[in-house]
């Protein structure tokens, strides 16, 4: 790996910008002089992989020259003073952001543990592109994890599970998710991944035939009725695969979304369009419609989803989208360094606010505890925790730990809805208030303003800490 490499995904960069990325390359290089990686190579094929990975997303100047100088401050004399002076300030923030905690601070592993992990959590707060940063750090390091010690492949293999995946599911980071998913597998169940690698391959070499056939009919039915368009066939990743059989215990064939055929056109209608005419030569599945582009996922992603009946009753999913939801689909909030123009930080920072349902939750958590290893177990338990989806009245998502009640519905909400709550109506029924919530549930919550609040009922059919705490703040009964 060397820096052409890099320079050849620059071409769309000024020239300012490409000098400038090239004396961070060149920084980057001198301050790790002398150190090497595990495997044996110069330390700087790692920071120059990040960039890479970075470039490939299409990312800002100063987001690729972070990523270029991301570990100097941990591991050389560097300063964050010392980056300011020679880059800029931007710059330098990232850097500091991505850099861990000093040991020398704490009393414990665990503790600094916490701390770095909020660390890296919370700077969604300040600037998404840390993120950005941190996954490209992490996909990087779990694609070379072969030359670690196999306690070191367990351990970062978990903390890439349970931290990492999450955090690119929640910025809509789905292809990072689906490799760090995969290579994770690899190192913490290695018997398991092989057994389902080779399922995926064979099904994939058997199946193929069918899917090819259906990506010819699909793409000439559509140009028959001047609808321009690209289909990729897409396979479920290992993980995905594996989750089903191993943890779900279930069937090759009851798995509606194993094969997906991907349908770009130019324009939101042409969604429309096409799924008429995909439905007028394949049979759809009931119940197997989704329409996320009318009520985008809560981490923006947006499609028409169809799975029907191809040659040989082989089910397959189709994913209609227009060219730029395939790009937010790929790769969610990083997409838009490609796709929109002007300041990108502060446009991501902004949809962040506005249309992401985590950043709220991950706020109110940030400010109501203090101690980081009470913090951590709280997004674990809130955040990063298996989810439920479930509509509003208005055909809004609401994404909810799995477990919720119409209780915990209620309150977020608002507040006042949750304490003028009166009853739950769910598909058209009145539900109590310690209905757990199913996926695709529709709930409508009753309010009034003379509602009688019971603490005690409520605290009871609560079951997440958002709406206790919310509830145990009621300073009277009405």
């Amino acid at each position: 790996m060397e820096y052409k490499d890099l320079e050849k995904l620059l071409t769309d960069y000024s020239e300012r910008d490409k000098k400038m990325i090239y004396e961070a390359y060149k920084c980057a290089r001198l301050l790790h002089e002398g150190q090497y990686r595990q495997s044996g190579e110069e330390y700087i094929i790692h920071p120059l992989n990040v960039a890479i990975i970075l470039a490939e997303l299409h990312a800002d100047r100063d987001t690729i020259c972070a990523g270029l100088l991301h570990d100097v401050i941990e591991d050389t004399e560097a300063t964050k003073k010392y980056i300011a002076y020679h880059f800029n300030d931007d710059i330098a923030n990232l850097v500091d952001g991505v850099t861990k905690l000093a040991k020398m601070n704490f009393n414990s592993k665990e503790e600094l543990n916490n701390a770095n992990n909020r660390k890296i959590i919370t700077s969604i707060r300040d600037d998404v592109r840390i993120i950005i940063i941190k996954l490209a750090d992490r996909l990087h390091n779990m694609r070379t994890l072969q030359y670690k010690s196999e306690y070191k492949q367990r351990e970062n293999s978990l903390e890439t599970m349970h931290l990492f995946v999450p955090l690119a599911y929640y910025i809509g980071a789905y292809r990072i998710k689906s490799e760090l998913e995969d290579l994770s597998l690899q190192y913490l169940k290695p018997h398991e991944y092989c057994d389902t690698l080779t399922i995926q391959k064979e099904l994939e070499k058997e199946k193929q035939p069918i899917l090819e056939e259906m990506q010819d009919v699909i793409h000439h039915k559509l140009l028959t009725y001047d609808l321009n368009n690209d289909i990729k066939i897409r396979t479920k990743n290992i993980y995905g695969i594996y989750k089903y059989l191993y943890e779900q215990h279930q069937k090759l064939n009851n798995i509606h979304d194993l094969f997906s055929l991907k349908i770009m056109v130019n324009e939101e209608l042409d969604c429309y369009k096409a799924l008429g005419l995909i439905h007028n030569v394949y049979h759809p599945v009931p119940k197997r419609f989704k329409d996320y582009i009318a009520s985008p996922k809560t981490n923006l992603y947006q499609s028409l989803h169809t799975t029907v009946f191809g040659p040989n009753n082989l089910l397959v999913q189709t994913q209609i989208r227009t060219y730029e939801m395939d790009q937010v689909a790929s790769f969610g909030l990083p997409s838009y360094f490609k796709i929109k123009n002007g300041n990108t930080r502060v446009i991501m920072q902004e949809e962040l606010k506005e249309k992401f349902q985590f950043y709220k939750s991950l706020v109110d958590i940030d400010n109501k505890f203090s101690n980081n290893a009470e913090f951590i177990r709280e997004v674990e338990k809130e955040l990063f925790t298996e989810k439920v989806y479930v509509y509003t009245p208005k055909g809004e998502i609401m994404e909810l730990p799995k477990g919720a009640t119409v209780v915990d519905f209620a309150y977020r909400i608002h507040s006042e809805v949750g304490n003028t709550m009166i009853g739950a109506i769910v598909n058209d029924e009145p539900v109590k208030n310690d209905y757990v919530l199913q996926n695709n549930d529709r709930v409508r919550i009753l309010t009034s303003v003379n509602a009688y609040i019971d603490k005690q009922e409520l605290l009871k059919d609560a079951k997440t800490n958002y709406s206790r705490r919310r509830i145990r703040n009621i300073e009277m009964f009405k």
